[in-house]
């Protein structure tokens, strides 16, 4: 590869250097303006045409992190991502990202600055009121940060991802609240004469998440043989309430519904079909069983704020739906179910991920194991005795 030096002027030298042919075979160059003396100048010009013959040679770009996330969103994330997750993406960086870091060369963004963005943003970076976010929410910043550099280090864009070398928020996992069976069933028959009954009878009773007990359809449960079936989940985003397939490959999954709720689910299905008769409607195995009395899809947010006034009428502990999810997790592992059971009832992706979430149930559950080998073991060792004797 040839290079050449070229005196500007006093202490100034023009660096220039052969870059590959362009598509139709013209030659290009690269010129680089460096401060120094002839030596020094000399020693950069090998090290930039070492780098490049390399790979690891980055053009410089006026290129703002601002226009590169603008770019990132619309080119990588919004292809690879749902409405819900993107409009994430976009608060974060918009209100986030670009105003404290946007205008900042994206070759030149270091990781001190992301790092002093961090701590900012822990003391004093809600946008409405005052005071810090949330150490996970700080977390989700430099991911996004993060994923978004790692593909501007891809294009080579930059020659290193400064994320790299900043230490990124760790929160501590906070305990989900969660109800035992005596407060289940006070929910229960809380909720029984209301319109959010079932929902709340399927979520107790099966572990799913919100948005899948809202998106189950006639066609995906069997009333004989009591097993439902996880095809899509019901999201809310600025656009409205759509229905989408399931995040991974175990959140598809087959669930055996406990005979408890089976009697309450036909006597619904009954109701259903009789509206539907009365209507003059043939009865539709698409319809969605937990659907707002016109059949429309009902919103998971006014859903979330009507459980949470029903809550708030009972005597039970504050507990968000989502909670009735863990709740089901924590009195299955508690009443000696497998976890691997719990993890496929759930559509945790690993087993591991199950113990993690619920690993104070399985401390509780420490003790039981212990008392039940003590028991077992006193018992053979006063059969060998006996033996003996």
């Amino acid at each position: 590869m040839r290079g050449s030096i070229q005196k500007r002027s006093k202490g100034s030298w023009r660096l220039v250097f052969d870059l590959d042919r362009d598509q139709g075979g013209k030659r290009r160059q690269k010129t680089v303006t460096f401060k120094g003396n002839k030596k020094d100048a000399e020693a950069e010009l090998s090290r930039l045409i070492a780098e490049f013959e390399n790979g690891g040679f980055v053009e410089p770009t006026k290129l703002s992190l601002s226009e590169f996330l603008e770019y990132w969103l619309e080119n990588h994330a919004a292809p690879s991502v749902s409405a819900k997750t993107m409009e994430r993406y976009e608060d974060i960086c918009r209100h986030h990202l670009i105003p404290a870091l946007g205008n900042r060369l994206l070759q030149k963004l270091t990781s001190t600055e992301i790092q002093a963005y961090y701590t900012e943003a822990r003391k004093s970076g809600r946008r409405l009121g005052e005071g810090g976010l949330a150490d996970r929410t700080v977390l989700h910043h430099h991911r996004i940060l993060r994923s978004a550099l790692k593909q501007a280090l891809t294009h080579r864009l930059i020659n290193f991802n400064p994320t790299d070398a900043v230490k990124a928020p760790r929160p501590e996992n906070k305990e989900i609240a969660a109800i035992n069976e005596a407060q289940t069933a006070v929910l229960l028959a809380a909720a029984r004469e209301t319109t959010i009954y079932i929902p709340i009878l399927l979520a107790v009773t099966t572990g799913l998440r919100r948005g899948e007990v809202l998106a189950l359809r006639w066609k995906d449960i069997s009333l004989d043989s009591g097993i439902l079936t996880v095809n899509q989940t019901l999201e809310q985003t600025r656009g409205g309430v759509r229905a989408k397939a399931p995040k991974t490959k175990s959140s598809r999954r087959s669930v055996t519904i406990p005979d408890v709720a089976m009697g309450d689910l036909r006597e619904h299905r009954r109701t259903v079909a009789e509206r539907c008769l009365r209507l003059g409607m043939g009865w539709d195995d698409e319809a969605l069983i937990c659907a707002r009395y016109d059949g429309q899809p009902r919103s998971p947010h006014a859903f979330s704020r009507a459980f949470d006034k029903l809550v708030a009428r009972t005597d039970i502990p504050r507990i968000t739906f989502h909670g009735l999810r863990h709740s089901h997790a924590t009195q299955m592992l508690r009443v000696g179910v497998h976890p691997k059971v719990a993890q496929e009832r759930l559509g945790h992706s690993t087993i591991a991920t199950t113990l993690d979430l619920y690993s104070h149930v399985t401390k509780s559950m420490q003790q039981d194991a212990a008392e039940q080998i003590d028991a077992t073991l006193r018992h053979a060792f006063s059969k060998h005795s006996e033996n003996k004797n």
